[in-house]
């Protein structure tokens, strides 16, 4: 078979998330793809039924965030889409509409609103639940279907606005001119026909002048007709769950400009349906997530994240944890599962109430049933399952499987116990299953400090075990995340293209990454680079000595963390004939000051820069690059929040200082995600499989 090229490598589709109808029969599914032409990516929804197979749902290219009504009838979701475009069912024009990884990411100057639209399952065009320019944070049905409940931030009346661009202008007031959400809910019979009636209200050109209505309605805050006010709050509400008797909604907040400088800006709040005061129901340093009911309302459950602190104590970046807690005694948590040592990262209820959960153990994720603290592995294929979505009645699952040579599939059980015996409902990205695949193993060693430490080697098609390779180590970003048996395909992750061209790519799984229990967490703190550093360097070492990799052809690379961790190494080393990073820091202070996770960058170095000004400085790159002489490429998103863009500048000022060897690489209005516009991917790693080509000693 042929190797794969770079265009059809990064011409992939995506399953960007899928959602089981309520009865098992039928799935709306997701996906993100490249549009070259028109220099962004296109979010597209699709329907699967049994009985009639996959087929579009939607075509304008921006749609996404899908969610089952409860009768299974109608689908809504998420759209910055022009109204009254009339685009469905084939109709499709808006393909520049599109935007990757989320809007959230959209950089300033875009007017378009993201808003709640409703598609009917039985055919027709999608319709504006509102047409007001209001811009949807979270969504939610309302268990009887009648309403959907969505937050937003809470809107200013016209006469607010003026005055505010009046007295400031284009100044931005930094923390001053935040406003918290409103959630509201909307009855959706209602709201459709209010909508339809006026289909381009509040889409007027600026400058317009007023009618003598429209100047006594300045006064007035411009809500969805028929909306109610069911509770506010001074965050943004991220999440939002109503309870399955339909008496109360949980809600969960964030910070309203995303930065997580607390975790108490994280908290679970309870409101009755009918409006008043929410109750908080946590009061924690973990950042949750994932709220969901038990079947029978008595329980609310919630996942904190690997890397996302723990109900327990004081914030500490262990493994992923499923907890619940019952709103009537909030302050009595449960942890479940705590018997995997192993990170959880999602979960769903079967309809009979049992616990399904996604649970990653070494290279692989699993699915698992959980009862209490014991956690047990379903049977399914080898490989890594990812986005549960369970049915309402009848037992069925449907999840996402992949493995290393493998693209992502969706799949849907009868038997949600089952999962081995899922049908598979997708067929994307049939190419890579024409071209010739890499194989692979996992690799295990002793680190400096003798733990062992393990991780995957990927070898060039038909070179499994063969020695003497050119290698590349490959390092995985977090740090809190692990790599495995599943799939990637795209400019972060990129190892099967690179072992297609000939490169032995070790992956390791060093101190500080998810899967291998809390203790091997841990230890990344407080030597946030220097320990992995040790860790990864011990597995080169390994290499080397058991024959597979030619000591005089090594290069390495990584982006965010494994950006970092790049950086760090060809401090350490000299070994490296190239390097290639991306978004990762040189040094700590102005990382914390400028990057969204400053809560979590302090955990890591105990302390913020003036209580550990010494760490700060001794597991910083930039007060060691007199020893670096690897050429080094390196990338940056010009809009990087979580890590700033002059990280990537005070790196290549240091190497033009030193004269080594480099390019620097900036994608305009990128932001740590390279998700407005494929080209910036494809050129990113066009350019650096060059690099590595150029200076690997071949």
């Amino acid at each position: 078979m042929p190797a794969i090229t770079l265009d059809e490598y990064l011409n992939t589709t995506e399953i960007a998330g899928a959602r089981l109808s309520p009865d098992g029969t039928a799935a709306v599914i997701g996906t993100e793809s490249p549009d070259w032409k028109a220099n962004s990516f296109r979010h597209t929804l699709w329907l699967w039924t049994a009985k009639d197979g996959l087929r579009p749902l939607t075509q304008s290219g921006s749609d996404e965030g899908a969610e089952w009504s409860p009768d299974g009838k109608w689908i809504a979701f998420l759209s910055d889409r022009a109204l009254g475009a009339g685009q469905d069912e084939g109709e499709g024009k808006d393909s520049d509409a599109g935007d990757a990884k989320g809007r959230a990411a959209r950089a300033g100057g875009d007017e378009k609103t993201t808003r709640l639209w409703l598609i009917s399952v039985a055919g027709g065009e999608a319709q504006p639940l509102y047409n007001e320019k209001l811009e949807v944070h979270a969504f939610a049905w309302a268990p009887d279907g009648k309403t959907i409940y969505v937050s937003a931030q809470a809107p200013q009346t016209h006469a607010e606005e003026e005055q505010h661009k009046d007295a400031w202008k284009d100044v931005i007031r930094w923390r001053e001119q935040e406003r918290g959400d409103l959630l509201l809910a909307l009855p959706v019979a209602e709201s459709l026909a209010h909508a339809a009636a006026q289909p381009m209200a509040h889409e007027g050109k600026s400058g317009e002048s007023q009618s003598d209505k429209d100047k006594a309605e300045e006064s007035k805050v411009a809500l969805p007709a028929g909306a109610r006010t069911v509770a506010t709050s001074k965050l943004e509400i991220s999440e939002i769950a109503p309870s399955p008797e339909g008496k109360h909604i949980a809600f969960l907040t964030q910070s309203i400009s995303h930065r997580m400088e607390n975790p108490a800006d994280t908290e679970i709040f309870l409101t009755p349906t009918a409006g008043g005061e929410a109750r908080q129901l946590t009061h924690n340093e973990a950042l949750e997530a994932g709220l969901k009911w038990s079947t029978d309302g008595k329980w609310l459950h919630l996942v904190v994240h690997a890397a996302g602190g723990n109900l327990e104590g004081k914030y500490r970046d262990v493994q992923g944890r499923l907890y619940r807690l019952n709103p009537d005694a909030p302050e009595k948590i449960e942890r479940l599962g705590a018997e995997l040592d192993g990170t959880f990262e999602d979960f769903d209820f079967l309809s009979n109430g049992d616990l399904v959960a996604l649970g990653m153990k070494g290279t692989e994720q699993q699915i698992y049933r959980v009862q209490g603290a014991k956690a047990s592995k379903l049977p399914g294929l080898a490989g890594t399952y990812a986005g549960l979505s369970a049915a309402k009645t009848g037992g069925g699952l449907l999840v996402r499987h992949s493995s290393i040579n493998h693209p992502a599939q969706v799949e849907v059980a009868a038997d949600g116990l089952h999962p081995d015996k899922a049908v598979e409902v997708t067929k994307l990205n049939p190419v890579f299953a024409e071209r010739a695949q890499p194989e692979w193993k996992t690799y295990s060693w002793k680190s400096t400090d003798g733990a062992t430490v393990e991780g995957v080697l990927i070898f060039p098609p038909g070179k499994k075990d063969a020695k003497g390779l050119r290698m590349l180590t490959f390092i995985h970003g977090g740090p809190a995340d692990a790599d495995g048996d599943k799939f990637g395909a795209d400019w972060y992750d990129w190892a099967t293209l690179a072992a297609s061209r000939g490169w032995l790519v070790f992956r390791p799984n060093y101190r500080g990454s998810s899967g291998y229990g809390d203790d091997f967490m841990l230890q990344i703190a407080p030597h946030l680079v220097s320990q992995p550093g040790a860790d990864i360097l011990a597995g080169v070492d390994a290499l080397v000595k058991d024959g597979y990799a030619d000591p005089n052809k090594l290069a390495i690379g990584g982006y965010s963390y494994g950006g970092y961790m790049t950086n760090w190494l060809i401090t350490e080393t000299t070994r490296f004939k190239a390097a290639v990073t991306g978004a990762g820091a040189v040094e700590h202070a102005a990382n914390w000051g400028n990057d969204d996770v400053t809560w979590d960058d302090a955990w890591y170095l105990s302390g913020r820069p003036w209580e550990n000004p010494a760490m700060y400085q001794s597991e910083a790159a930039l007060f060691r690059m007199d020893r670096v002489k690897t050429p080094t490429h390196l990338v940056q998103g010009q809009s990087d929040v979580r890590v700033s863009y002059l990280e990537g500048v005070t790196l290549e000022r240091a190497l033009q200082a030193l004269g080594v060897p480099h390019s620097f690489l900036v994608f305009p209005g990128e932001g740590h995600g390279l998700g407005r516009n494929p080209w910036h991917g494809y050129i990113k790693l066009r350019e650096e499989l060059e690099w590595l080509d150029k200076y690997d000693g071949q």
